[in-house]
């Protein structure tokens, strides 16, 4: 089950509370000092949301590891350092559904159908302003960057968020709120999804 959504949507805690294992494609970024990161367009800034921070191919492989051995070994990102501080054993064991969660989920949407992974693709939304408040706040009480860095990106998010979601929906993900969602992963998780085999 991939979930995806704009920063701040929600989709940690939803995992979460949904009971399932899941995977932190977050986990999955590039470290800082990668010369392939991209930047804000007119800015020194990196641009960490964009797809090309991210490691694509490294996290589909451990989402295929998963569906057919039950675990997989991932890295730990510290998103304050940006930098991988370790790796750790994922282990979902015989579970047959689990969540891979993160903002660049709908990025290989396509590649998990392909390779007979995919349960559902989620696109969580909850509104520009209401997700502007939610990132805003977690990220300063996390410390993940500088307050300055914060706002500039909040605002350009929220400025950018239904083009995000319009993205993401064209890419493969599903739109929808927390409760919608949360039906879906228990219809996946009962098995009645279309398509449901082994899950990402």
């Amino acid at each position: 089950m991939l979930l995806c959504g704009p920063s701040g949507s929600g989709k940690s805690l939803l995992a979460a509370r949904s009971g399932l294992p899941v995977l932190r494609l977050d986990d999955f970024y590039k470290e800082g000092d990668d010369p392939t990161l991209p930047l804000v367009a007119g800015s020194s800034d990196i641009d960490w949301d964009h797809p090309g921070s991210w490691d694509a191919d490294t996290a589909v492989a451990a989402i295929v590891q998963l569906c057919r051995t039950g675990r997989t070994d991932v890295p730990v990102y510290d998103i304050a350092l940006s930098a991988r501080t370790g790796e750790e054993t994922v282990d979902i064991g015989r579970t047959p559904l689990f969540i891979a969660e993160g903002i660049f989920a709908a990025e290989i949407v396509t590649r998990c159908r392909e390779l007979g992974v995919l349960a559902d693709a989620l696109c969580l939304s909850r509104g520009p302003v209401k997700t502007f408040r939610r990132r805003f706040l977690r990220d300063l009480r996390e410390g993940r960057k500088s307050v300055p860095f914060l706002l500039r990106r909040g605002w350009r998010l929220m400025r950018e968020e239904r083009s995000i979601v319009a993205r993401q929906t064209a890419l493969g993900a599903y739109a929808c709120d927390r409760d919608e969602a949360m039906g879906r992963l228990a219809a996946a998780a009962a098995g009645r999804c279309a398509g449901l085999r082994t899950a990402a």
